[in-house]
This record gives structure tokens, sequence and C-alpha cells, in this order.
């Protein structure tokens, strides 16, 4: 008979056997635990229809027909379960740990796999990973102004050994207008969560986690608020990277892109840059003098920046100047002055 484990327990033995999401595509899609494998109980019509019934008609008369959907695919459900790399246990839940979660429990273990299921489902992890934020972590920050490579400097931290969380990466997006240009459809909110709970529990509280300076939101992904708080209270090692070797980095990291893809990403603040400016920054894109236009776009990346740091607590900015973009260099200086604190 499959037993039921709080969400610590059910985590725990994540790392040896396998989790098993049985909502539906939508649902999963939606938001689920990392690495967990979905095979859905219910189609997303097959849910609608139960869920009609049940309103309309009752509890019985929904299992009844719930029963006539999925019966002609227990025998895919199982062999889904039994093509995952597993030692014979399997972790499943639902929404709240009720009816579907039980039910493909003791599916699998009618044909020969211990299981588990989660008290309050999936429900129970969303609260969880909300409430982890809250938690206080060993954060430091690694703020710079745009084009001062802060995401290669964030890498080659991970290289020398410390730890990182690139938000950035984790989001699908660079946190600008052109946040978007080369990178893949941004993760939903509730997903964006999910995954950067789970990579704060790989960390070593004991150690710092470096992450980079953001606004609140990157792209359409919103950093939570405990999150955010940490953050703006934490100490900030702000890069500050001379003015061309910024527009050097920022003409060769987004030079590739086509005319129209930077024009599009400029009228995109276009209200703030004003429209002089847009068109000054357009017509030497088109021009292809990349280097005016980033100059143009710096006047107010550069502005908004400095109204983000003049509004966190001075005594936890520690500037390290260079006039160089050289990373190895730049990130060897930011763990002897993070030794230090």
């Amino acid at each position: 008979m499959p037993v039921a484990l709080h969400i610590n327990e059910f985590l725990s033995l994540s790392g040896s056997h396998p989790i098993v999401d049985v909502r539906t595509p939508a649902e999963f899609a939606q938001g689920h635990i990392p690495g967990a494998h979905n095979i859905p109980l219910f189609t997303d019509e097959d849910r609608k229809i139960v869920g009609t019934i049940y309103k309309q008609e009752g509890k019985q008369p929904a299992i009844l027909k719930g029963l006539e959907l999925i019966g002609p695919r227990m025998h895919q459900f199982v062999s889904a379960a039994a093509a995952l790399e597993n030692s014979g246990q399997l972790l499943v839940h639902c929404w709240r740990g009720g009816m579907r979660s039980s039910s493909m429990a003791w599916l699998f273990e009618t044909y020969g796999f211990k299981c588990n299921t989660l008290k309050g489902g999936y429900k129970s992890y969303r609260q969880q990973v909300l409430a982890s934020f809250n938690e206080p972590k060993n954060i430091v920050v690694l703020g710079g102004k745009t084009g001062s490579g802060k995401t290669l400097i964030l890498q080659e931290l991970r290289q020398q050994g410390e730890q990182i969380i690139d938000l950035e990466k984790l989001a699908n997006h660079k946190g600008s207008a052109f946040g978007a240009l080369g990178e893949q459809k941004q993760i939903s909110q509730e997903q964006f969560e999910n995954e950067l709970a789970f990579l704060f529990t790989q960390t070593d509280p004991q150690r710092k986690c470096w992450l980079e300076d953001e606004s609140r939101k990157i792209g359409f992904n919103v950093l939570p608020d405990g999150l955010w708080e940490q953050m703006r209270n934490a100490k900030v090692f702000y890069v500050d990277l001379a003015l061309p070797a910024r527009i050097r980095f920022l003409v060769k990291e987004y030079g590739k892109f086509s005319k129209e893809e930077l024009s599009s990403s400029i009228n995109r603040i276009a209200k703030r840059l004003g429209g002089q400016h847009v068109k000054a920054a357009i017509e030497a894109i088109e021009a292809g003098d990349l280097e005016t236009a980033c100059k143009i776009s710096l006047v107010y990346y550069d502005k908004n920046y400095n109204y983000g740091l003049s509004q966190r607590d001075q005594k936890n900015i520690l500037v390290c100047a260079f006039e160089q973009l050289e990373v190895d260099k730049i990130t060897k200086e930011l763990i002897a002055q993070a030794a230090q604190l």
C-alpha cells in the first residue's frame, strides 16, 4: 500500500527515485518539481469533462466517467513508469495528494513498484518553495552597468570554484529591452520560482553565493519578494568598467543580430529614451554604426542603473574599477575582495 510522505521526506528520496507527476500536461507545463516526469492520469480535455460532470452530477458519475476514459490507457501508464530509470520505487504526486496520485500509485504497485505519495501534493511543494525565499541566504551581488560583462564574470567565478546562480540563464533573458535576443522562450513564473528554489538547495549555505545585480523583473519573470529583499540588502561588488570597454563589449555581443531585431529592441524603450534619441539610435543601426547606437542607449541604462544603486545602503557597495574587460583579472580581484568580508 502506498505510504504518504511529508514534502521534506518526499524530496529527500528524489535523488535516488524518480518523481512521477500525474497531473495533466497543462498543469505540468505551468509548473512542476524540477526533474519530475509527467505521466498524466487525465489529458487536459479529460479533466475538463470529468470536472464538469463532478459539478453537475456529483462524485460517483464523475468517477465512472474517469474510469471509462483511463481504462484503455492503463497499460500505457505502467509502460511509461517501467521505462523510467529506477530501482523499483516511485514517488507519485498530483495537485492535492488526492485521488489521482493514490489511484496511479495503486496501479503502479499492482504492477510491482513500491510507491510513495506526497501529502498535500504539489500544492505543499509550492508552499515550501515560496517560503524558502524568506530563509536567510549567504548572497553577494555582482553589480555593474550594462556592458560590464557580468555574465562572463559570473561564469568565471564558477570556474574559480565560487558558488553562483545565473538568474538570466534561468530566466532565458538578459534583463533589458535587448534581453530576449538569441534566447529561448521564457519559462512560466511558477517554474522560474521552482527552478530557483531548487538551485538554492544545491548550494552550501556556509559559503557565499554570487548573484548578478538585476532589476526586479527579468523579462516577464519576477524575483520572489523574499529573495529580492535579501539581494537589495546584500553586499554589492560593483564592477566599474570604463565606458569604451563597455561599448566594445556590447558591439561584439549584439552585433550578430539583425538591424531589424536591434531596432525593435530600441523601440521597446522609446518612451524612456525619448523620440529624438530613438530616431538617432535607429539611424545609427541602419548605417551600421553600432557604437553610436550603444552610446545613445547607455544614456538611459546608465541613468537607470545609477538610480537603483543609489537606493541601496551605500556601505554595502564595494567599487572595483577596471579600464579593460579582462575577465580573469576582474574575477580574481573580486574573489580576493570577497574573502575579506
